[in-house]
């Protein structure tokens, strides 16, 4: 399937184009944006005297359980390239995502807001809906930072729209190689002309192992790119099913493991893992180490049947327990941000464009306000206490709130129930009867939150049990 020629028509008020066929507490909080940037670049190093901006790499794993790294505490399991982000880096113990899964939660990375702001609360339904996708009136990362000079890129899955207007060409990036639906299998030849691999709009037939040519890909961005600031997002869909055999330079790294699942499932976080590796290597000979700064994530928590492990933490990916919205969640700014750094506050991927628009010297403009804060002073120890006062979920008529050590969960048909996360991470013991004014409290809070927000834009798509089919 060839795509044809493109041209650029009106779409909203506004040009696509078409294939024809510190929101801040603390002392932060009393600055003006500008003056945070200005902060932020002169305390950590950042745009000082007219140097480089830098480099911003955002790698998202999909489906990854919490302990699916040995950072992390994995079983059976070596990702010594995802550990060198902690190593040298943050380890953020508590770092959550907006959704537990995959397209609302991508949504929320990507324009730093809540996603049920703007009506985008559930996986895209099942086949091409074309009105459905990230709302084109969000402005997304790369919007932001391609306006800043920022080359732009995108590798590996969209999961955000299927339609034109929903392109990542179109959403402030100026390459793409990937697929826009929201599985696409690992071995080759890739060439599903209903789920194709494109680069751009232009389908391409794929040869390599999947998560080896999303790898590929990243790195000759970065490699193009080396001489201006660029903006790379590399969206994998390991370790999301299809449970596929990987390469045996991958599974033949676990001879202890037996059980075809599991080894499936450890070469799926090898393969991964060396991409990490890939990046993080190119960076050093490009000497651009300095210049980057580097987060690392899971769109949302390990799920049922790919073999991942979220550990002590209760749930799986498509619930509001922990291990459907904890994940693991890894900083690294060599020179800006502490090296093997813990830090154990409660932080959520919104934050992740507001430091990297802080980082960049961007204001976060426009009259819609983001919801995530600028990391880097709190991990430096130059803002002190928690960056939230309050996180916030919603996935229709459940919901969950967490104000420090407490998480108020409403599931099913019952009362929300109440957990003290410090002593119970697993989520087993509910308190709500000997705590009646923090559930209150936390109740109150949350139906302040919940009357700001849109209604969804779409039904969910249908459901197994907590797990929805389409993703």
């Amino acid at each position: 399937m060839m795509c044809p020629a493109m041209c650029r028509e009106p779409y909203g008020g506004e040009e696509v184009w078409i294939p024809i066929m510190i929101k801040r507490r603390s002392f932060l909080s009393v600055l003006s944006a500008g003056a945070v940037a200005l902060l932020t670049r002169n305390v950590f190093g950042g745009v000082v005297g007219g140097g480089r901006k830098p480099n911003i790499i955002i790698i998202l794993a999909d489906d990854l359980g919490y302990e699916d790294v040995s950072c992390q505490g994995a079983k059976d399991l070596a990702t010594p390239n995802i550990d060198r982000l902690s190593k040298d880096g943050v380890r953020f113990t508590e770092g959550y995502v907006s959704a537990p899964v995959c397209s609302p939660s991508r949504a929320g990375l990507l324009t730093g807001r809540y996603q049920q702001r703007f009506g985008h609360e559930f996986n895209t339904p099942v086949g091409r809906r074309p009105e459905v996708g990230l709302p084109v009136s969000e402005k997304t990362m790369g919007d932001r930072l391609r306006a800043a000079g920022y080359a732009t890129g995108w590798v590996g899955k969209s999961h955000l729209g299927s339609s034109p207007q929903f392109h990542p060409l179109n959403r402030g990036f100026d390459e793409f190689f990937g697929f826009l639906a929201s599985v696409h299998r690992y071995t080759p030849p890739h060439n599903n002309p209903k789920n194709p691999v494109c680069r751009g709009f232009e389908p391409v037939v794929e040869n390599e192992y999947l998560t080896d040519a999303l790898t590929r890909e990243a790195v000759s961005f970065m490699t193009r790119h080396k001489d201006e600031p660029f903006f790379l997002y590399v969206a994998y869909n390991a370790i999301h099913g299809p449970m596929e055999d990987p390469p045996a330079k991958y599974t033949g790294r676990f001879p202890q493991i037996t059980d075809w699942a599991k080894l499936v499932h450890a070469g799926m976080v090898a393969a991964l893992d060396d991409g990490v590796g890939a990046m993080l290597g190119k960076l050093s000979e490009l000497r651009l180490e300095q210049d980057t700064l580097v987060f690392f994530l899971s769109d949302n928590g390990g799920a049922r049947g790919n073999g991942s492990d979220n550990g002590m933490l209760s749930g799986v990916k498509g619930t509001l327990q922990e291990g459907g919205i904890r994940v693991p969640f890894l900083m690294q700014w060599k020179g800006r941000a502490p090296a093997g750094k813990v830090y154990r506050e409660p932080v959520i991927s919104l934050d992740i464009c507001v430091t990297a628009l802080g980082a960049a010297g961007v204001g976060e403009g426009g009259s819609a306000p983001l919801d995530g804060v600028d990391l880097v002073p709190f991990v430096a120890g130059q803002a002190q206490g928690s960056p939230h006062e309050r996180l916030y979920w919603r996935m229709g008529a459940e919901y969950a709130i967490r104000q420090g050590k407490w998480k108020l969960l409403k599931t099913g048909d019952g009362p929300p129930r109440l957990f003290d996360l410090a002593g119970d991470v697993g989520e087993t013991a509910d308190v709500s009867g000997r705590e009646p004014e923090v559930v209150k409290q936390l109740g109150e809070a949350y139906a302040r939150w919940d009357a700001q927000l849109a209604k969804p834009l779409w039904k969910p798509p249908a459901y197994r049990g907590q797990v929805q089919l389409e993703d």
